[in-house]
Formats: structure tokens, C-alpha cells, sequence
């Protein structure tokens, strides 16, 4: 799993892709961080909600050569043929993906250090708001990954991890408008639902352990995919 994960994570940096993206997330962080100096507030976690709003066009992008490029070239019958168990190998891509992710989080870090110049602020909440914000983007990655298991073109890989993502993401919004047993159904499906609890600085341990399952899911979904392909080609 280890030399996947460091070719894989060496790869984003030897090419334009993660400079691009982690240039391109940082711009429009920056643009709505200016509404907090505007506003001369030190409250951070409306930020990092539309900062995971931001994740949904960014992650699927990230992704979508962690599995197709292999397909394509023909070199996922090498990896799977490797030494390294499947697993191994799918959790080395994944974790990959997931350190460029940290790498972009890791820049915001200076947002509410600047803000701190406002006021003191709410420590406990902004804690909650980033541990949610991180769980929440290592699920989209996983949904990510799992898409780009699915095609060897990247161009499509991206747009069903956009279009999963997107569903994901306004299963939240129909919940709200429907009622009785179909919004408890569409909620317990919801991302976004857990994530506000984390927004308000509540760090539940039941919620955490929802997010870890979901990427459990796709993660255990990507290994079955390649699998099947592996034995359907003998």
C-alpha cells in the first residue's frame, strides 16, 4: 500500500493537476473568505460550509485519473498482478488523494488565523466545523475514487462523480420538503444533515462513525468492481 500511495501522491505533483486545483480551491476559498474581513468577523464556519460546496466540482476532478488512467493505459493488469493485495492497492489511491485533500485544507489554516485579528473565536466549534469538513471531503473522494473505477475515460469518471455527489448533495434539500417516513429515509442518506451537527462545534461520535462506513462502502465497492474485471478477463 505505501509505494501506491507514494507514486500515487508524487504523481499529482509531478504533473499541473494538483497545483491547478489546489491554486483554483484556494481562489474561490479566497473570495468568499473577503466577505468575513468585510464583515470583520471571526466566525469561520460559514466559510468551510461553502468550502465543502466548493468540494463537490473539485473532488470528482481530483479523482477521476486515480483508477481510469491504469485502465487506459493498461497498466491496471500490472498493479493487480502486483505483489500488493487489491486492497492494498485501492487504499494506497485513495489515501493518495486524500493527502493532496489535506494539502488544500492544510493551506486554510490561515484563514481563521487572520480572522483571529477580529476576535477571539469559537475554538470548540471551529474544531467540529473541520473535523466535519475533512470527513466530509474523504467521503466525496471515496464516491470519488469508486466512479473512477467504473471507466477508463476520465472525462466520464468525473462527470459520475460529480453527478453522485450532486445527488448526495440535494437529498438534503428534498428531505426538508418532503415529510413522514420519506424524509426520514432521504436524511438518513443525507451528508449534509451530520455535517451541520459538526458545523455547531457537536463532535457525535454516531455521525463520525457514518461518514467512516459510508467511505468503508465505496471503498469495499471500488475493490469488488476491479475484481469482477480481473476475473471476467481471466
Amino acid at each position: 500500500m505505501l509505494p501506491i500511495f507514494k507514486r500515487e501522491f508524487k504523481a499529482y505533483f509531478y504533473s499541473p493537476m494538483a497545483y491547478v486545483l489546489i491554486g483554483l480551491y484556494t481562489f474561490l476559498s479566497s473570495i468568499f473568505f473577503t466577505q468575513n474581513l468585510f464583515g470583520q468577523s471571526a466566525d469561520f464556519n460559514g466559510n468551510l460550509s461553502t468550502m465543502g460546496f466548493l468540494l463537490m466540482f473539485i473532488v470528482p476532478i481530483l479523482t477521476m485519473r486515480i483508477l481510469a488512467e491504469d485502465r487506459k493505459n493498461g497498466t491496471e493488469v500490472l498493479l493487480v498482478t502486483s505483489p500488493s493485495s487489491l486492497t492494498g492497492i485501492v487504499m494506497g489511491k485513495f489515501l493518495s488523494v486524500l493527502a493532496v485533500f489535506g494539502v488544500m485544507t492544510a493551506i486554510t489554516f490561515l484563514y481563521p488565523l487572520i480572522l483571529s485579528g477580529f476576535g477571539k473565536p469559537a475554538l470548540a466549534q471551529l474544531i467540529g466545523g473541520y473535523v466535519g469538513f475533512i470527513l466530509l471531503g474523504a467521503t466525496f473522494i471515496s464516491v470519488g475514487v469508486f466512479a473512477s473505477s467504473l471507466t477508463e475515460n476520465q472525462v466520464i469518471a468525473a462527470v459520475i462523480g460529480f453527478a453522485s455527489l450532486l445527488t448526495m448533495w440535494i437529498i438534503d434539500f428534498v428531505s426538508r420538503l418532503t415529510g413522514g417516513w420519506v424524509a426520514k429515509v432521504l436524511n438518513w442518506f443525507s451528508l449534509l444533515s451530520r455535517y451541520d451537527d459538526f458545523n455547531r462545534g457537536i463532535l457525535n461520535l454516531s455521525a463520525i462513525l457514518y461518514y467512516l462506513s459510508f467511505i468503508f462502502v465505496f471503498i469495499f465497492l471500488t475493490i469488488r468492481v476491479i475484481e469482477k474485471r480481473r476475473w471476467s478477463q481471466g
